[in-house]
């Protein structure tokens, strides 16, 4: 194993944990009185003091380590580095849940060298889960090996999605409703946790809109390590498209015809 690429994946499940700890806190200590600050930013999106605390806080352990290293976290933009390795931080992926105490929110890391995915941690706080998953070395849960579903028929497939309306606004409502006619469950597990329930084989799908690279960087490399296909809805392999679909592989292109239709 490559262990440049190796000790910054350990580094990365070390760092989503603090980053996700640092969040916790705050998401705990503001339970009963729902009071957790929100600002809002040049989108309209929100964004929290326990957003840029976890944000700021990965970095810091990164510099440690790698002071040569660059990254594109959602909070504090792009800085360049000249080491070839890049970290993708979201430092809570579901804000919008995080802000209403609901626990489907998570820190994600990803791993980039020379542009292309290498691995991810994916820490979910509020149930201490951690994904992970190193190019060649398969995708985890913990210490255990998770893999994809081996279900091939979209009328046995459980889909995943955000929110309809980004559908809507991408002019796939209709296609959105075809998929739910095929599909045998739909389930709205927005954000990250429709992409590792595909990784586990708890899902067959996680078709999204309106994401950023922050938002995906992590769970591309643990569902392609998880034995799974994710693209964008061309069938492309990148990340900076608001597009995406991550599948176990079997009916991949079954769905990117029908997007393309």
């Amino acid at each position: 194993m490559n262990p440049e690429w190796k000790s910054r994946y350990d580094l990365a499940v070390e760092a989503a944990r603090a980053g996700g700890l640092l969040a916790k806190k705050v998401y705990d200590d503001t339970f009963e009185t729902r009071a957790i600050e929100i600002i809002r930013k040049a989108d309209n999106s929100p964004v929290t003091v326990a957003d840029r605390g976890a944000e700021q806080l990965i970095r810091q352990l990164v510099i440690k380590h790698f002071p040569n290293d660059g990254f594109l976290g959602e909070e504090f933009g792009d800085q360049p580095g000249s080491s070839g390795f890049r970290w993708v931080i979201d430092p809570i992926d579901g804000t919008k849940s995080f802000v209403r105490h609901v626990p489907f929110w998570g820190t994600l890391i990803g791993l980039e060298y020379n542009g292309d995915q290498i691995g991810g941690a994916v820490y979910v706080p509020v149930f201490d889960q951690m994904f992970h998953a190193l190019r060649g070395n398969g995708a985890y849960l913990g210490d255990r090996r998770i893999r994809v579903s081996d279900i091939s028929s979209l009328s046995d497939a459980i889909l995943c999605y955000s929110s309809i309306g980004w559908f809507t606004r991408a002019g796939k409502q209709d296609t959105f409703l075809k998929l739910y006619e095929k599909t045998w469950r739909q389930r709205g597990y927005g954000d990250f946790y429709g992409f590792v329930l595909v990784a586990q084989g708890s899902a067959e799908l996680m078709l999204e809109h309106g994401v950023n690279p922050w938002d995906i960087a992590a769970t591309k490399s643990i569902v392609e390590e998880a034995g799974g296909k994710f693209t964008d809805w061309d069938g492309g392999d990148g990340i900076t498209r608001p597009d995406c679909l991550a599948t176990n592989g079997k009916v991949h292109d079954e769905v990117l015809k029908m997007l393309r239709t």
